[in-house]
C-alpha cells in the first residue's frame, strides 16, 4: 500500500526565503543600458571639434565594459566593477560637461585643479544677472544632472552584470575579449585614436596630465615670484608728476578693431574721441596686449599686469596673492603715491586686496551708488568715474594718486545699455534708474544670439564714450591714463578667439612719449596688424620708462 504524501511544505523551492534561481535581466533592458553607457562615453568634450556626430562613432570602451561585465558577473567582483565604472566614468562625464560649459563661457577648457574656486564666482554671476532663483536652479540642476549620471551608470552596469552567462567557458571568452579590446584601444597610435572616437582613455589621461602640470606650474610660479628683475630700480616713477589711473574696460578686445560688426561703431567713437582729446592738448598712443584670459575672469588680467607675471588660471592667481610679490602698486606706494582700487563689481569682503599694494579699496558699497543695478552690473561706468574723482581726487590729499579702476558696464549680460548724462547731473545714482529699468531683461535678450552681440557692442561703445569723455574733461591737470581691455568676450559673442586686447595711453605729450619703446601707434587707433605685447610685460615697461636715476638691468 502506497503511503499518502504528506502536506506540501511552504518552504520548498518556490519559497520566498530560500535562494532564488539565477535569472538574467529582461531582454528589453539591455538596449537602453548599452545606450546610456555609449552616450556617456561618446560625449565630446569639445563640440566644435567633434560635433554631435561624435555620438554616431564607435566606442571600443563600451565593448570592453560589456565584455568585462559579462565575464565577471555578479558577486563581490561584479559590485567592485560596478562601483569603479560608476565613479570613474561618472567623473569623466562631469569633467566633459564642465569643459563644454567653460568653452562656451570662457573660451577654454576646465582645469580640474585651478578652476574649482570659480564655481562660487559663477553662481554669484548667475545670481546677479538672472536672479537668485536662477542661481539656485543652476546649482540644483547641476546636482541633479550629476546624480542622474551616476544613477544611470549604476543601473546600466547592474543590467550588464545580471546578463552574465552561466557557462564558465563563455565567461572566460568574454574576459579574454575584454582584455584584447582594451589592449587595442590603449596601445593604438594616439594621433589616430581621437580622430576615430572621443576616447575616454585618452581624455582621462589628458585631464590627469593637466592636473599634474598645474601642480608643477604652481611650484614653478612660486620660484618665479622670488625672481625680481627690478631690484636695481632707482627713483621709481620719479618722472610722473601727476595722478595715474589704470582703467580696465570689461570685455574690450581686439575684435572692436578687426570685426566689422563691432568695428564700424567702435572705430568711429575712438576717432571722435581722438579729435576731442587732441583739441584738449592731450597726446595718445595705442596698441595691443595679449591677455592671460578669454571670455571672463577679469581678475587674472588685473593680476598679470600688476605682478608682471603670466597669471592665466586660478591656481597661479591664488599663488600670487600669498607670494609677497611686489606689484606695480607696491612700487607706486614706495614712490610716494597713494594707491587705491576702485572695484564696483566687488560686493563682498575682499581681504586678498591687502596683499596687492592698495592703500584703499573702494568696493561697490563704498562708491555711494543709490540707484538701481543694471542686473549683474552694480552701477554704470559714468558713475564709477565720477565717484573716483569725488572720493579720491577732490584735492584733500596733496599726494599723487595711483589707482586701478575696473569698469563693468560692458560685462555680461549686456543689458540694459546705459547712455551718457551731463557730468554735472551725476549725483547719488538715482538719476540712472530710468536706464536701469529700460530694455528687455537678460532672459529675453539671450534668446537671440545676434541680439546679444548687438547689446555687447553697444555697452562697449558706452564704456569707451565714458572713458574718453572723462579724460577730455580733466583740464590742465589731466592724469596719466592707461585704458586697457581686460579680455575679449567669449568667442560665440565677440566672434574672435584671440586673447588680444587694446591698450591706450592718454596724457601730456612728454609722458606719453616715454612709451615710445612699447611699439604703440600714435592716436587711439593702432595700425592694422600691430603686434601684441604680453600683458604681464606692462609692469616692468612702466617702471623702467617712468622711473629715473641709475641704470636698470635689461628685461
Amino acid at each position: 500500500m502506497r503511503a499518502r504524501p504528506g502536506p506540501r511544505s511552504h518552504f520548498g523551492p518556490r519559497s520566498h526565503f530560500g535562494p532564488r534561481p539565477h535569472s538574467g535581466p529582461r531582454p528589453w533592458l539591455l538596449l537602453p543600458a548599452l545606450l546610456v553607457i555609449h552616450l556617456l562615453i561618446a560625449l565630446p568634450a569639445q563640440l566644435d571639434r567633434f560635433g554631435w556626430q561624435a555620438f554616431a562613432l564607435p566606442t571600443p570602451e563600451l565593448v570592453v565594459l560589456v565584455l568585462a561585465a559579462l565575464a565577471i558577473g555578479r558577486g563581490f567582483a561584479g559590485t567592485a566593477l560596478r562601483v569603479a565604472v560608476t565613479a570613474g566614468l561618472g567623473l569623466v562625464t562631469v569633467l566633459k560637461v564642465a569643459d563644454l560649459a567653460m568653452l562656451e563661457s570662457l573660451g577654454r577648457r576646465f582645469n580640474p585643479v585651478g578652476d574649482l574656486p570659480l564655481i562660487d564666482a559663477s553662481v554669484r554671476l548667475i545670481a546677479g544677472s538672472l536672479g537668485k532663483p536662477a542661481a539656485f536652479g543652476a546649482v540644483f540642476g547641476a546636482l541633479v544632472a550629476t546624480a542622474l549620471i551616476l544613477a544611470g551608470l549604476w543601473w546600466a552596469m547592474g543590467v550588464l552584470s545580471r546578463a552574465s552567462p552561466r557557462a564558465g567557458w563563455l565567461r572566460g571568452v568574454s574576459l579574454g575579449g575584454a582584455l584584447l579590446v582594451a589592449a587595442a584601444v590603449t596601445l593604438a597610435p594616439s594621433p589616430r585614436l581621437p580622430a576615430l572616437v572621443p576616447a575616454t582613455f585618452i581624455y582621462s589621461q589628458d585631464r590627469g596630465e593637466l592636473a599634474l602640470r598645474t601642480l608643477s606650474e604652481l611650484r614653478r610660479f612660486r620660484r618665479e615670484v622670488g625672481t625680481e628683475a627690478l631690484t636695481g630700480l632707482q627713483d621709481p616713477l620719479a618722472r610722473i608728476d601727476r595722478d595715474v589711473l589704470v582703467i580696465f574696460v570689461e570685455s574690450y578686445g581686439r575684435t572692436s578693431f578687426d570685426t566689422e560688426f563691432f568695428a564700424a561703431k567702435h572705430l568711429q567713437t575712438l576717432s571722435e574721441g581722438q579729435q576731442i582729446l587732441s583739441a584738449q592738448g592731450l597726446a595718445m598712443a595705442s596698441g595691443f596686449l595679449t591677455s592671460p584670459t578669454h571670455g571672463g575672469q577679469s581678475w587674472l588680467a588685473h593680476a598679470a599686469l600688476a605682478n608682471g607675471l603670466r597669471i592665466d588660471d586660478q591656481t597661479r592667481y591664488q599663488a600670487a596673492i600669498v607670494s609677497g610679490r611686489q606689484t606695480l602698486f607696491h612700487h607706486a606706494a614706495a614712490a610716494g603715491f597713494r594707491t587705491a582700487a576702485v572695484m564696483p563689481a566687488i560686493v563682498r569682503p575682499w581681504p586678498e586686496a591687502a596683499t596687492m599694494g592698495f592703500d584703499r579699496i573702494l568696493a561697490a558699497p563704498d562708491l555711494g551708488y543709490r540707484g538701481q543695478p543694471f542686473h549683474w552690473v552694480t552701477m554704470p561706468d559714468q558713475f564709477t568715474l565720477a565717484a573716483t574723482d569725488r572720493l579720491l581726487r577732490d584735492g584733500s590729499d596733496p599726494r599723487r594718486l595711483f589707482a586701478q579702476i575696473a569698469l563693468i558696464s560692458s560685462h555680461a549680460p549686456w543689458t540694459p545699455v546705459p547712455w551718457m548724462l551731463d557730468w554735472d547731473d551725476v549725483g547719488d545714482g538715482t538719476e540712472f534708474d530710468r536706464m536701469a529699468q529700460s530694455g528687455d531683461p537678460p532672459n529675453v535678450v539671450w534668446r537671440d544670439r545676434d541680439r546679444v552681440r548687438a547689446q555687447y557692442r553697444d555697452t562697449v561703445d558706452y564704456s569707451l564714450r565714458a572713458v574718453l569723455d572723462y579724460a577730455a574733461r580733466q583740464g590742465d591737470d589731466a592724469p596719466l591714463i592707461m585704458v586697457i581691455g581686460d579680455h575679449q568676450a567669449a568667442t560665440s559673442i565677440g566672434l574672435d578667439e584671440r586673447r588680444q586686447v587694446p591698450v591706450h595711453v592718454i596724457g601730456p605729450a612728454a609722458l606719453v612719449a616715454l612709451t615710445a619703446g612699447w611699439g604703440l601707434s600714435e592716436g587711439l587707433i593702432p595700425e592694422p596688424g600691430s603686434p601684441a605685447l604680453p600683458m604681464e610685460s606692462v609692469r616692468d615697461l612702466f617702471l623702467r620708462n617712468f622711473s629715473g636715476g641709475g641704470d636698470v638691468p635689461p628685461a
